[in-house]
C-alpha cells in the first residue's frame, strides 16, 4: 500500500523561496501598482475548502485497482455450493474429450521432458533449521488452507514444488518457514487460479504473526531464486492425463467414465497424501500419478484398471513406489477418508494388500 502524507508535501512548501512573481512584485512602481500590491483588501471569490486527506493508493495483490466493490450473490438464486474437488471438467465433456485426442499427446510429452529440471531430490540436504517433520507439517497445515480459500489442487501441487526448490538453493530459519509455504501458495495461486486470495486473507490464516511487507520481499526473493521459472509439471497434470487416456483410448460407456471419474477423484485424496510425505519426494510426478490411480483402482475394486505400461516406467520401480503409496494409505485411511468428497462412504474404501 502506497501512502503519500500531505505534511512532507507542506513543509516542503513553507521552506522553499519565493517565486520569480512575489518579486517582480515588490520592484513594481506605485503608479502601475494593483490594490494587492498597494495591501487594499481585494475581493475574491470564495470557494470550499477540503479537509486535507491522505492520499492512498489501493491495489488488489494481483496487480488490479480496486476500483469495483465485489457484487454479492442475490438471496433469490444463492451461489451454488461445491465440493472441493470439484475442480476439473467432467470425463463426459465430449469438447474437452476432442481436444484431448489432438492436443493430448503433444501437452504430455511437453509436461514429461520438463519433470527433471524441475525435479528436487532431497531438498532439505543443506537446511539446517528445516527437518522432513517441519515439512510434513508445514503442508498438513496448508491442506486445509488451500480447501479453506477453495483453491484448485493444481496450485497446491504448484506451491509444494516451488517450497521444495526453493529450500533447495535456500537456506531457510524455522521461525520465517511459516511465511515460505504461505508465500509459495500466493505465487501458485497467481499463476493457476483465476482469483488469488489476498495477502491479509493468508496474514490472517498465519495469525498475523508476520507483516505484510515480510510477505511480499519474501515472493520477490523467491522469484529471483527460482529465476521465474514457475511452469512446473505437477501430478495434478499427469493424473488428469491418464484419467483421460483410459476414457480416450475406446467408447467408453456411462459407467467407465463414473470409474474414471471416481478413480481421479480417490488418486488425487492419496496424492495429496504423499506431499507431505518427504519419502516421495525423489519419485517424479508421471510416476506418483500413474501409482496413486493404481492403489485408487484397487481400493474401488474396479474390472478395468489403468494400465502401467503408458507411463513408460520399469515395473520394479513402480512396484516399489506402490507399495509405499501401499503402506501410506493404511496407515492414514481416517486421514484419506476426509481428504475425499462426502458422497465416498468409509465403508465402501478398502484397500487391498
Amino acid at each position: 500500500m502506497v501512502t503519500c502524507s500531505m505534511r512532507c508535501t507542506e513543509e516542503r512548501l513553507l521552506g522553499a523561496p519565493l517565486d520569480s512573481g512575489k518579486r517582480k512584485r515588490d520592484s513594481v512602481s506605485p503608479g502601475d501598482a494593483t490594490p494587492g500590491d498597494r495591501g487594499e483588501e481585494t475581493k475574491r471569490a470564495k470557494y470550499s475548502r477540503h479537509r486535507k486527506q491522505r492520499l492512498e493508493l489501493r491495489s488488489c495483490d494481483s496487480g488490479v485497482a480496486d476500483l469495483y466493490e465485489t457484487p454479492s450473490p442475490s438471496p433469490v438464486a444463492p451461489c451454488p455450493t461445491y465440493e472441493p474437488w470439484d475442480t476439473c471438467p467432467p470425463m463426459s465433456d465430449r469438447l474437452g474429450l476432442q481436444s484431448f485426442r489432438d492436443y493430448g499427446e503433444g501437452c504430455y510429452l511437453f509436461n514429461k521432458s520438463l519433470e527433471d529440471k524441475f525435479l528436487t531430490v532431497d531438498c532439505l540436504a543443506h537446511q539446517p533449521q528445516i527437518k522432513a517433520e517441519s515439512r510434513c507439517r508445514l503442508i498438513s497445515w496448508l491442506i486445509p488452507v488451500h480447501r479453506h480459500l477453495k483453491l484448485g489442487f493444481e496450485s497446491l501441487c504448484l506451491a509444494v514444488s516451488i517450497l521444495d526448490r526453493f529450500l533447495a538453493c535456500t537456506p531457510v530459519a524455522s521461525d520465517c518457514f511459516q511465511l515460505v509455504g504461505v508465500t509459495s501458495l500466493l505465487i501458485a495461486c497467481k499463476q493457476v487460479e483465476t482469483r488469488p486470495p489476498r495477502v491479509k486473507q493468508l496474514l490472517a490464516l498465519c495469525c498475523d504473526a508476520f507483516s505484510r511487507e515480510q510477505l511480499c520481499n519474501l515472493e520477490c526473493i523467491i522469484l529471483l531464486k527460482l529465476h521465474f521459472r514457475l511452469g512446473a509439471p505437477t501430478i495434478n497434470f499427469f493424473l488428469q492425463h491418464f484419467s483421460l487416456l483410459r476414457v480416450t483410448s475406446m467408447e467408453s460407456s456411462d459407467t467407465e467414465l463414473s470409474e474414471a471419474t471416481k478413480s481421479l477423484t480417490v488418486a488425487r485424496g492419496i496424492a495429496e497424501l504423499s506431499l507431505a510425505d518427504y519419502a516421495f519426494n525423489s519419485y517424479p510426478p508421471s510416476l506418483m500419478a500413474v501409482c496413486c490411480l493404481e492403489i485408487a483402482e484397487r481400493m474401488l475394486c474396479h474390472r478395468n484398471p489403468i494400465s502401467v505400461r503408458v507411463s513408460g516406467y520399469q515395473e520394479s520401480l513402480i512396484q516399489e513406489c506402490v507399495g509405499k503409496i501401499d503402506l501410506l494409505v493404511s496407515l492414514n485411511q481416517d486421514s484419506l477418508h476426509r481428504l475425499l468428497p462426502s458422497q465416498f462412504a468409509v465403508r465402501s474404501i478398502k484397500v487391498e494388500n
